[in-house]
């Protein structure tokens, strides 16, 4: 057996990243599927109204927004997304997000070597 690095998800196998993670009333469902000191990739499901609070990373985050509406706010700049598109929220800058809407998204961070 060879070593994965990549957890939660069937290999050799077609999969859509939006069904892989249900939403819950009032809840935000959050998935990893890779974590290490260079990188990390989650799935998330916000319930509508629910939000991450602002917090800053130390590596640069790429979202992709799978399903409904989220508003990504960097630096105090607010940006709405939609399915099919994708914001990078900069690493040490501060950032949130809310759901208006529903939302799903796939979240890449990657981290300073």
């Amino acid at each position: 057996m060879t070593d994965r690095y990549i957890k939660n998800m069937d290999f050799e196998a077609v999969l859509s990243l939006e069904s892989m993670v249900s939403y819950q009333p009032g809840q935000i469902v959050s998935k990893t599927l890779a974590q290490n000191k260079a990188l990390s990739i989650t799935l998330f499901a916000f319930a509508k109204g629910e939000e991450i609070s602002t917090h800053a990373s130390d590596g640069d985050a790429l979202v992709i927004a799978l399903d409904g509406e989220g508003e990504i706010t960097i630096d105090g700049e607010k940006h709405v997304l939609h399915k099919g598109e994708t914001i990078i929220m900069p690493s040490k800058k501060p950032h949130a997000v809310f759901a208006t809407e529903q939302f799903k998204m796939f979240l890449i961070v990657v981290f300073p070597s």
